[in-house]
């Protein structure tokens, strides 16, 4: 796995051992008022990072082109901003909710993108 594939994956990784901490800490503590937060942790940033690091390496072509790239770092950042505001939102800090709101449409943004990229190599005719 390579470029922006291995980018995904190593993302991927890293918010798994985040969210995974953040579930144990839920548990130990019997304190599970950031359920949100691990769900999204896992969903949106272990799982999603994945497929599209699966995806950037079955389609190599995709992976070369600088829409992958951005691709990578509007989901990187946005999901990195989405999950710190989500955690600060529901530990009690109200004023944070016009950054997740922000980083919110710029994850899906990056959806939008994925899609945009993904869509035509899947249905590409050899």
């Amino acid at each position: 796995m390579q470029g922006v594939a291995r980018n995904f994956f190593t993302l991927a990784i890293i918010y798994a051992l985040f969210g995974m901490a953040l579930g144990l800490s839920m548990s130990i503590s019997q304190d599970h008022s950031q359920m949100p937060t691990h769900a999204h942790t896992m969903v949106a940033g272990w799982l999603m990072s994945a497929v599209f690091a699966f995806f950037y390496h079955l389609f190599p072509t995709a992976a070369g082109k600088m829409l992958a790239t951005v691709h990578f770092w509007l989901t990187a950042v946005s999901g990195i901003l989405l999950l710190a505001g989500l955690f600060l939102l529901l530990g009690g800090n109200a004023s944070i909710e016009p950054l997740v709101a922000l980083a919110s449409m710029g994850f899906y943004a990056a959806m939008f993108l994925f899609a945009f990229i993904a869509l035509p190599a899947l249905w590409k005719r050899n």
